[in-house]
Parts: C-alpha cells; structure tokens; sequence
C-alpha cells in the first residue's frame, strides 16, 4: 500500500473541542495511507489524551495563549519537519499557513491547506499566503467561493465535505415531553442561541411543554441565561454545559428536533463553513432547523432531511420547531432520511478523499 509521511500543523486538536478539532483528530484516526505526525498547541489533559490514542503528537505552546501559542506552534513545525522529512504538509487552520509554506518550500514537498470559513475574517496578508497553498481543501461550496473571493486558484480549490461518526445504535427513547437539542459551544453569537431564546415562547403557544436542551458552554452563557430568563422561558431550558461525547449522544437520541440557526457575521464573510453536528443529529434520527446560509446548504437537504429557515427571522425559525414537533410523522421522516444521507459521510470516505488528493499531490512532486 502506498504511504508517505505527512506533517500535520493544527492549533486546533483534542482533548480541546470544536469541529475543527473533531476534523483533525478524525483524519488522523481514519488515514490508512498517511503516516502522520500531529503538530499543534498545548490543552488541559492533553498528556492523558495523547497516550490513551497512541498518536504520533507534539504540543508546543498553551491552548489560550494567543498569538504566542500560534508562534510556538510554527516554531516547533519548524524545528521538527528537517527531522521527520514529510512527503507533504497539511495545515489545518491559517495560522499554520506560515511555516507550512516555509517548510513546503524547503522540503520541495507539497502544502495542502485546509480552510473551513470564519478563519477567513483574519489578517488579510495572512489569508493571502494561505490561498498561494498548492491546494485548498474547502468544505462546503460556501466556504469553496470564500476561498476563490480571497484569490485562490480554482484549479487548485477542492471541495471535501466534513464527515460525520455514524451511531451504531440509539442508546436513549425519545423524551416524553417534546424536546428541542441544540450542540455548539457558547462562543459565537452567529450560531443562533439568541434567536431560538425569542423563539421560544413563539413555540410554546403551539407546543406548551416544549423543552430546550443545550449542550455546550463558553463565555456566552451568562447572557443567555439571561435572556432566557427575561424571555419567560427559563423554565423550559436545560443549560447542560460541556458534557462528554456519550453525554452529547444521550441528548441527541432522548431529542425531538434539532436547531441551530446560523446566520452569517456582518460582512458575510465566515460563519458556519459546514456543520458537522447538523450531520450528527441527523445521523441520530433527528430533523434539523437550519440557517438557510453558508455551510449548512451542504449539510442540510431542505424539504428531505431537515427545514432550512432565515436565520434572522424568529417567527419562521419558531413556525419549522413547531410545525415538526406537532407532526412526529413528518419529523420521523425527515429523521430517518437524514441518518441515510449522514452515512455518505462516514469519516473512513471522507478521510480516502483527502488522502487521494494528497497522495497525487505528492506524486506530482516526485515527478518533477
């Protein structure tokens, strides 16, 4: 089987969470052919995590420490690709951009880039050095128009979806009590928590028990509680917190519906550039409540696996909840077709496709 070595440069990569995260990780995990060495910033527990994988991980820098960390983390890349001599370089955000391209150019190997949206918002010199990559994975057409906008070549722009762990069965029944579920952590504002808050009581003149669970933390909650509080519907909302994989399982089987209506951030540039966990609700059965934006028009089919909304639009966001909490027909529908379409996106074909691309890349190299 043909293999090469690949250096992967990630801020991003467990035990820290995020979809970014979940990417990395799950590429590495799921490669058959790449023999990859992980390098990226510190975390809490990443001693433990790191030895319970068994992956090939080298940490420089702290987890919240900024800019610094990205430097320590280029730095390291730097000081270690002379001793691992990759076949390729894969760079997981663009604040690894600088020394992926340095050590492509040194090592005369190829630089794929990966690019996911929101990332696309920084410095515009550094979104300038990223794009000149000598391929872009983007994941989602919107996030593939992102990356043309900011002067990438199409011929060197590839699209791969994020993937998605199937379940291989329900662990929890359905809640008696109708019940909303959205997962993300309470960092960004364009995710949407504020929107459901004010449609909340919107969905409970319909559905007066109606339940909200939301699984994540950050800085946003305080505020959300809040408003929440201020909305009336306290009472019907479930602040969970960060919770552990099987605990976010648990919520998504024992759930009704699943919403998360992500709108663009001003300017339009960034945002949702997939969403993974739209494909994790629907690869537990669930029909999903959707921006009608950015990276969930390829992980939602409108009308087949789930409802893709205005955003910004709370009585249209409360009217998608409701109507389907109200016809368990039609949710169960809606559900049993996502979890099918979730299956297309099983992370061992996700991970062949971006192995493909960076074994022909490398081979391209060698022939030069």
């Amino acid at each position: 089987m043909q293999s090469i070595r690949v250096l992967l440069l990630t801020p991003d990569f467990p035990p820290s969470t995020g979809g970014i995260q979940v990417v990395m990780h799950r590429l590495v995990q799921h490669a058959q052919r790449l023999e990859i060495r992980v390098v990226t910033r510190g975390s809490s527990g990443a001693a433990q995590f790191d030895r319970r994988e068994g992956l090939d991980v080298l940490r420089a820098g702290k987890a919240d420490g900024g800019p610094a960390s990205h430097l320590a983390m280029n730095a390291r890349a730097l000081l270690e690709a002379p001793r691992f001599r990759p076949g390729a370089v894969l760079s997981g955000h663009l604040v690894a951009s600088p020394a992926a391209r340095a050590i492509g150019r040194l090592a005369r190997v190829p630089v794929i880039q990966y690019v996911h949206a929101d990332e696309l918002r920084m410095d515009r010199r550094l979104v300038g050095l990223a794009v000149r990559s000598d391929a872009m994975v983007a994941v989602s057409a919107f996030t593939e128009q992102l990356v043309l906008d900011a002067g990438a070549d199409r011929a060197r722009t590839h699209r791969i979806p994020n993937g998605v762990d199937p379940p291989e069965t329900r662990r929890t029944e359905r809640a008696l009590r109708p019940t909303l579920v959205t997962v993300a952590r309470l960092e960004d504002r364009y995710k949407g928590h504020d929107i459901l808050i004010r449609a909340l009581p919107l969905v409970r003149e319909r559905v007066p028990d109606v339940q909200w669970v939301v699984v994540g933390d950050g800085s946003l909650r305080p505020e959300l509680e809040r408003q929440a509080a201020e909305a009336g519907v306290a009472d019907a909302v479930r602040f969970l917190g960060a919770v552990t994989d099987a605990e976010r399982d648990a919520a998504l089987d024992g759930a009704h519906v699943f919403a998360m209506p992500s709108r663009l951030p001003p300017g339009g540039v960034g945002g949702e550039g997939f969403g993974i966990v739209y494909l994790e609700a629907a690869a537990h059965g669930l029909p999903v409540v959707a921006g009608a934006v950015g990276g969930a028009l390829d992980a939602v089919v409108d009308g087949n696996t789930g409802l893709l909304v205005d955003p910004e639009d709370v009585a249209a966001v409360a009217q998608a909840i409701s109507g389907l909490l109200l016809d368990p027909g039609r949710a169960r529908q809606l559900g049993d077709a996502g979890a099918q379409w979730a299956r297309a996106f099983a992370w061992p074909v996700i991970a062949r496709q971006v192995e493909d691309l960076v074994l022909d890349l490398a081979a391209g190299f060698r022939r030069r």
